[in-house]
């Protein structure tokens, strides 16, 4: 792992794509949104190593661990990455006015507390900016339930958004920018601890239990 100019480990970036096609907008909006944080990071003296993971590449892991119980190596790794994550980029296609079932189903086969405490910034995509109310009223709510902190500013991409704006709009770079730094600032401050994780602060001293014990 690489260490930021401060000499503290770099921070852990997963970064969730649910896109299915290849070239895909939802995994551009994805990396769009890595890059926004990794240089947000950068300006509060912290780097990040970030891993992406492809959804469509775990698609039959996916459905064999919703039905056996047992995920496989591939899909064991992925959620690994991100419940052990410092942050979460999560991104998804919109299918039917909501997340991918793809995407839920890999959220499902993850321990909904395994992120609880985790800063995530979601983004979706979609043809028409009519679905844009997915943030708030899909994403948002289920990051909600798995109890993560849920950057203010989500950013939806629509076909259109990859063109170019006009003076009464705010375009997509600029969402994407002020996104990365909201994520970013979460991030610089926060260090993911599980529950069982091994907390070497939390270990009390031989000789010190030995002094408690004469007290009593």
């Amino acid at each position: 792992m690489s260490a930021a100019p401060s000499g503290l480990p770099a921070k852990r970036i997963a970064v969730v794509s649910a896109g299915l096609s290849q070239p895909s907008s939802t995994r551009l909006l994805a990396d769009r949104l890595a890059e926004a944080t990794t240089r947000g990071l950068a300006s509060l003296g912290e780097s990040a190593d970030v891993e992406v993971i492809e959804l469509r590449d775990l698609a039959h892991d996916i459905t064999d661990n919703l039905l056996t119980g047992f995920p496989s190596p591939a899909l064991e790794a992925a959620i690994a990455a991100v419940t052990s994550a410092d942050g979460v980029i999560a991104v998804s296609p919109v299918f039917t006015a909501s997340y991918s079932g793809l995407f839920k189903s890999f959220f499902d086969v993850v321990d909904k507390d395994s992120l609880a405490g985790t800063p995530v910034l979601i983004g979706a995509t979609a043809g028409s900016p009519r679905h844009s109310l997915v943030l708030d009223l899909a994403l948002r709510p289920l990051f909600a339930y798995l109890r993560s902190v849920v950057v203010p500013l989500g950013v939806f991409a629509a076909s259109e958004d990859w063109g170019s704006g006009d003076e009464t709009t705010t375009t997509l770079p600029d969402r994407v920018a002020r996104a990365g730094e909201q994520l970013a600032d979460l991030v610089a401050g926060h260090t993911t601890r599980r529950p069982g994780a091994f907390d070497a602060d939390a270990v009390v001293p031989f000789e010190e239990q030995l002094r408690r014990l004469s007290a009593e």
